[in-house]
Formats: C-alpha cells, structure tokens, sequence
C-alpha cells in the first residue's frame, strides 16, 4: 500500500512540476523583463523622439539657412545693378555740355568699365542717334532704333535720369542684355552700357552658394523668362511653374518645402527689387547634413534591437504569464457550477502558474468529494422526505379522510332522523336549527375532505404514479391555475416517454417548486409551461410575465440572497444529472430550462 501511495505521489502535478522547475520559468526572472521592457521603451521613446527633433531641427536650420542665402544674394544682386547704374550715371555727368569731338576720349578714358559692362558702353545724342560707341558694335548697330525708342518714350520724357531695361538680347546668341541708360543734366547726352544678364549673375553668386550639384538656383525675369541657371532642378515641368518663383516675383521672400524625387526639398526664393527678378535657391536638406550629423541620426538605430528582444520579451510574457492565467481564471470560473474537469486541463505556462493550477486540481478534487457526499446525503433527505410524504399521504387517505367521511355519514344520518321529529312538531324551532347546524357541519366536513385530498395530492402525485410525468404536469398547471386565479398555458411536444420513477418525481417537484415561487413572488399574470421529448433529453420550460429578479451569478449566492427555492431547483438538478438555466431581470419575467439527457436504453 505505501509502495503504491509514493508511486501515485511522485506521479502527482506537484512532482511533476518540481522535476520540469527551470530557473529561467521561475517568476522573479519573469519580473525582471517585466523590469526592463519599460525602460527599454522608454530609450525607445527617447531615442527616436529625439532623433524626430534633431530631424525637424536640422530641417527648420537648413530653411534659414537658405533664406538667408537667398536674401544675400539678392542683395548683392540688387547693389551690383546699383553700382553699374551708379557708373553709367557718372559717365553721363562726364560727357554733360562736352561737344561730340570729346565723346570717344571720355569713353574711353572709362574703359576700365568694361568688365562690367562686358556687351560694351556707348553715346547718344536726344534724338537717338548713336555717337560713339565701345565693345559690342554689332548690338550697337541692330539695337540703336530699340534704343533710340527708349530714350525718347521714356528716358527724355519722365524725371528720372536713369533707366534699366530687360528687353534687349545678344543679335546671335539670342542672350539677356541688361541695358542701364544715363541722361546728362542739361539732357545733351546719354550714356547707355549694356551688359549680360546670365554673366552679371554668374559673377555676383560665385561665392554665394555651395558648388554642389544638389544645390540649384535659377533667377527669372518679370515674364518669367529664365536667366540664369545652376545645377538640376529636380522639378518635373516648367521651371516658370515652380515653387516660390511665383511669389518671389510678387515682391515676397520665404521658405518652403516640397517634396521631390522621393525626398523632401528645402525651397528658398526672394526677389530682386530694381529689376523685378526673382531668385529661387532648391536642394534636398537632408544632404546639408555633415557626416557627423548623419552617424547621430542613424546613433538611435542602435536601440532597434533592443526593441526586438522587448517585443520578444512582451510575446514571452503574455504567452507564459497572462494567458495561462487568464485561462486559469475561466477554468477556476467553472469550478462554481460544478465542473471539475475543465481546472485539469492544462494551461502551460511558468512554473509557478502550473504549481497554482496543480493546488486548484487537489482543492477541486476534495470540493468534488465533498460535494459527493454532500450529494448523496441531500439525496438521502429527499429520498427520506418523499417516504415520509407517501406515509403522511396515506394515512391522512386511510385514517383522516376516512373518519371525516364517516363522520359526514353520520351527519347526513342524523339529520334523516330529524326529519319525522320536524313533521310531528312543525313548530319546533329547535329541532329546525339542529338540522340546519347538521347541514353546515356537513358543508365543512366535505371542503375539510377536498382539501386534505389536494393535500395528499401535493404529497404523493397518484397521477405521476399511475400515468407518468405529462399527465402529472398537465393536472399541476390545472390546479396551480385554478389556486392562482390566473392563466397558465401547458403545451407538449414529441413523443412522451416514461422516465425513470426517480427522474420523474424530480422533475415534478422542480416544476411545483417552480409554480410555487411563481405564487409567492412573481405577482404574474400569465404562466406558461412546455415539456419537449426528443430522442436525446426531455426539456422543460417554464415562463412567466411576472416582475422578475435579478439571478445570482453562481449557486454559491443563492442561500446568502436569499432564493432558497432556486438553491432546492439547482441540487435536485444536479442530483439526476439535469442542467439548469434562469433568466430573468427585473421587469421582465423569468424564464427557467430545465434540460435532463436520456441514456440510449
């Protein structure tokens, strides 16, 4: 016997789960991830919202930083048109009251204005007409009717003394000549110098920008013609059309981003105030970067594995840690309605879950003991209950209603034999009241006689005895209606079949518990009762429109709520392997199922 008992012990969930005890399952190591996912988050958090600002931060810098760049330039743009326009303007005052003879020696004493004025310098007299010119005599030659226009529609005839057109081109090349034109004060002389537009831009945004060839920069005209241009844009269509041009040619200055060839550009634009130019700067601002920049951009990448083993630790955790327990809970759940099978399936997970469950399955087995014997003792008490209702049964048939029946037998002889006295004596007053005192006693004796018989009835169903459990329920609703004053409808489906005279007498004390609390406490108006044979179960079910309860959530709350009657319906229930349901909520009348299954046989 001790051999057998220590075999059956090293066997056990708690031997078991000591010879699989691991140190890594163990919950102190669990909480030590737990630990460290937090933090580990925590650096996730701050790493990449770090990197985000750094990103954001670094995008915002490169933005003014091209602003900046643009506003300089155009700027220095804008002082290089003054500066020339400034010379040519000195070299009006040079040639003001000189006579023609003087004019090429005073050009050519400013001959050093030649690199700036690179298409060339030259005279005109009032009307128009070319007197002199230096560098460029082929523009000289094709343009002096343009010029000559200009300098009588607007140079002569409005108050300024200098003049700045766009409109002139190199004849062959096609190319923007800027022409700065320069009356004298008595207005005898102009002194015009040409110059190229590209070449004048090319020279003042040498050191302007970076000579990379991410960085492009394009300077347009009022009509949106292009003059100059560096690098590739990455716009796709006109570059009249792109971003910032069209504002900057409004007279604003600003930043913009968009987002071209699959990254995001930083766009720069001003304009050029003395010739209506605008000045556009693009590139990529993620390549302004440093390569140090970039290394402590990619430096919070290092954490991405980090995040991979907490995400590995999160998996680890619920898998072993939250499901087992939350299976745990749901198997523990049904231990209140008596099964106790489900707590012995297992739920995996750490050691120490497992040692939990092992205790639950030893606790579950000695409630299913105890509740066995608990069951068969309640069993016995009903069994003892209804031999003792057949034995009230029977001797309140054979011995009260028998002497009640005699006795009302003697009553109806007695009152025979006042009737001769009464003819003889038909004044006597006495002998009348005796007679009607017999007939009032014979009236009580015979409701005294039903109700024991209803009494013995509720005792000993003769019925479910004689002629099985729908014939027993039928005759129930009958009377239950007929004592509650109230509508109760009975309805049976399938074939019936004769059950098991335990099983019978079970089910027809449920359904009289049923009514009864139906009576006490429902306050309804209608019940209604249907009992369904199939081949596997017989099924009863029970409704009112009463005012309903609220059921309690397990059986264990029945006794301490109150409801002693469904504590009574749920051990019956379980006594002859029958389920049970009720529904109800306050206001809407209860349903009860009663569900006992058939055995092939």
């Amino acid at each position: 016997m001790s051999a057998r008992l220590q075999k059956n012990n090293a066997g056990s969930p708690k031997a078991i789960g000591r010879r699989l005890r691991l140190p890594w399952r163990s919950l102190p190591w669990q909480l030590i991830f737990i630990t460290i996912l937090p933090l580990t988050v925590l650096v996730l958090v701050i790493s990449f919202g770090s990197l985000a600002v750094h990103q954001n931060a670094m995008r915002t810098l490169v933005g003014e930083r091209d602003k900046r760049a643009v506003l300089t330039a155009a700027t220095a743009l804008e002082d290089q048109v003054n500066h020339q326009t400034i010379a040519i303007r000195m070299l009006s005052l040079l040639a003001d009251g000189a006579s023609p003879e003087k004019l090429p020696t005073i050009l050519a004493s400013a001959d050093y204005l030649l690199p700036e004025f690179d298409v060339g310098m030259a005279f005109f007299n009032q009307d128009g007409g070319l007197e002199t010119s230096m560098g460029g005599q082929t523009l000289w030659d094709s343009q002096s009717g343009r010029i000559s226009t200009v300098i009588r529609e607007s140079l002569l005839k409005s108050a300024s003394q200098t003049y700045l057109s766009s409109d002139f081109t190199v004849p062959l090349s096609g190319e923007p000549v800027i022409m700065v034109l320069a009356i004298s004060p008595i207005k005898d002389w102009i002194a015009v110098g040409a110059f190229s537009a590209a070449g004048m831009i090319r020279h003042t945004l040498t050191n302007a920008f970076s000579n990379s060839p991410q960085v492009s920069v394009v300077v347009l005209e009022g009509n949106k013609q292009l003059l100059f241009e560096s690098g590739a844009f990455s716009y796709v269509g006109e570059i009249s059309n792109h971003p910032g041009i069209s504002e900057a040619l409004q007279g604003e200055s600003g930043t913009t981003y968009v987002q071209m060839s699959g990254s995001e550009h930083v766009v720069a634009y001003s304009p050029v105030a003395p010739m209506g130019w605008a000045l556009v700067l693009e590139e990529p601002w993620e390549l302004v970067a440093t390569p140090t920049l970039r290394a402590s951009q990619i430096a919070p990448l290092v954490v991405v594995p980090v995040l991979i083993l907490a995400l590995v630790a999160f998996w680890f955790g619920a898998r072993q840690i939250v499901k087992p327990l939350q299976n745990l809970e749901s198997r523990a759940a049904t231990l209140a309605w008596g099964d106790f099978k489900a707590i012995e399936t297992p739920v995996g997970g750490i050691e120490e879950i497992r040692q939990l469950q092992a205790e639950l399955i030893h606790m579950a087995r000695k409630v299913q003991e105890a509740q066995q014997s608990l069951h068969g003792y309640i069993g016995a008490i009903t069994a003892a209950q209804e031999e003792e209702r057949r034995r009230l049964s029977r001797e309140l048939h054979d011995d009260t209603i028998q002497a009640l029946i005699a006795l009302k037998q003697r009553m109806q002889l007695a009152q025979l034999s006042l009737v001769p006295e009464m003819d003889s004596v038909p004044s006597s007053s006495i002998t009348a009241s005796g007679s009607t005192a017999l007939q009032e006693i014979a009236s009580l004796t015979e409701e005294t006689i039903e109700n024991l018989r209803r009494l013995t009835r509720a005792l000993r169903p003769i019925y479910l005895e004689d002629l099985g459990l729908v014939t027993a329920l039928e005759m129930l609703v009958r009377e239950t209606g007929q004592a509650m004053n109230i509508k109760v409808d009975f309805q049976l489906q399938g074939m019936e079949k004769r059950l098991d005279a335990v099983n019978e007498l079970a089910l027809y004390r449920m359904v009289q518990e049923t009514f009864s609390n139906i009576s006490r406490h429902a306050q309804a108006s209608h019940a209604y009762l249907k009992i369904t044979f199939t081949t596997q179960a017989v099924t009863i079910q029970i409704s009112d429109n009463g005012k309903g309860f609220e059921v309690p959530k397990n059986p264990a709350e029945f006794a301490p709520s109150g409801h002693f009657g469904l504590l009574g319906l749920h051990e019956r229930a379980e006594l002859i392997g029958a389920s049970l349901e009720i529904r109800s909520r306050p206001g809407e009348g209860t349903h009860l199922t009663i569900s006992l299954p058939l055995s092939p046989a």
